[in-house]
């Protein structure tokens, strides 16, 4: 996982997800400047429209979740908190019941 944070072409992922991820990162970073050719890219790596949402969808949301939080002064979480929780989802997923 470090390794495609750091540094995400010499990484061990496979290229189809390293397009996504490229692709990702211009939806952050650079979205008015998205072009049909950019999910061109997309295709020919194999990627489908419903996944090209989804991953638009995704990157959305965390925008609006993180910029929400800080405007809202939530407090963050602490190391341990954030282990707990994450030990959580792992072993339970994401959905409360």
């Amino acid at each position: 996982m470090w390794g495609v944070l750091r540094d995400l072409e010499s990484s061990g992922l496979a290229d189809k997800e390293k397009a996504l991820f490229r692709f990702v990162a211009k939806v952050n970073h650079e979205s008015p400047g998205i072009s049909p050719d950019d999910i061109a890219v997309l295709h020919a790596a194999g990627w489908t429209d419903e996944a090209i949402y989804y991953a638009i969808t995704v990157c959305a949301l965390f925008n609006f979740y993180n910029r929400w939080i800080d405007a809202a002064g939530v407090h963050a979480m602490s190391e341990e908190a954030h282990r707990l929780y994450g030990a959580r989802t792992a072993q339970h997923g994401y959905s409360r019941k």
